[in-house]
């Protein structure tokens, strides 16, 4: 059986993951700050990564495989990452890096694919592009690379934050000349699932098929929320339309774990 441990399991996404791993595999986790409920799961480990050495934890657990669902500051990310790097190197280990559509956020004409040249004007995508860079120097069946855009879903934190804002009557900034492509929370968990249980290997575009200005989608998902009147603050970064999302065209996945536009939307409301 696998022995997975997920880096960043007490943030959504690695949480969700957890979840959606556990029953399958030998699951463990990693949490920063002091949690009664992580501390009491014995498959969950403290670490801060401003402050130890990920190597001390991977050589007491072994893992077969890691995913790396880390957030906060970079550049302690990225020593972490190293010594991740380092460590699958000289063991039976291989890598799954959630990355984000924003490595290609200088490109603007068209959507990216998984084997596009990446850019970044964002620092955030500029560190999302180093750590990928560094795993792309490491043989293709040591690493996953999951590129993700816009996560939604019933207790996503953008979810959470439309009806904050809504509730504060606070504007939702949104950006009327993006073209975007989403996921759900629920669907990015079953296609990692999926990839983890294939042995897959390499770069993986999980958004929707079917692309939507940004404008368009949390309008509607304000809709289905039934949030009345909602205050709009619209944002051009540009004077032409943009495109930030990230299509399969190389890695596409089963249809039936494809996900449209649509079903993104749905996916906000719990049934």
């Amino acid at each position: 059986m696998k022995k997975i441990l997920i880096i960043g399991a007490s943030g959504f996404v690695g949480n969700a993951l957890y979840k959606e791993l556990n029953s399958y595999f030998d699951t463990y986790g990693t949490y920063r700050t002091d949690n009664t409920f992580f501390e009491k799961n014995q498959k969950f480990f403290q670490y801060d990564m401003e402050l130890e050495d990920i190597s001390i934890l991977l050589d007491n657990l072994k893992p077969t495989l890691i995913i790396s669902a880390l957030r906060g500051n970079f550049n302690s990310q990225l020593d972490a990452h190293q010594r991740i790097i380092s460590w699958i190197k000289k063991h039976r280990c291989k890598l799954i890096f959630i990355s984000s559509a924003n490595v290609f956020d200088s490109f603007s004409n068209y959507p990216s694919y998984e084997y596009d040249k990446t850019l970044s004007n964002s620092v955030f995508g500029r560190f999302k592009i180093s750590i990928e860079n560094a795993l792309m120097r490491l043989p293709t069946s040591k690493y996953v690379i999951a590129r993700v855009p816009m996560v939604f879903g019933a207790t996503t934190p953008r979810v959470q934050e439309l009806k904050t804002l809504h509730d504060l009557k606070a504007p939702i900034e949104v950006f009327p000349n993006v073209i975007i492509n989403a996921t759900s929370i629920s669907k990015l968990t079953q296609q990692l699932h999926y990839i983890i249980n294939r042995s897959k290997k390499g770069v993986f575009h999980l958004g929707s098929t079917d692309l939507i200005y940004h404008l368009d989608l949390i309008k509607e998902i304000c809709d289905i929320l039934e949030l009345d009147n909602p205050i709009f603050k619209q944002v051009y970064d540009s004077n032409n339309d943009r495109y930030l999302a990230v299509l399969p065209k190389d890695n596409k996945l089963p249809k039936n774990l494809q996900i449209t536009t649509q079903d993104v939307i749905n996916s906000v409301v719990v049934k």
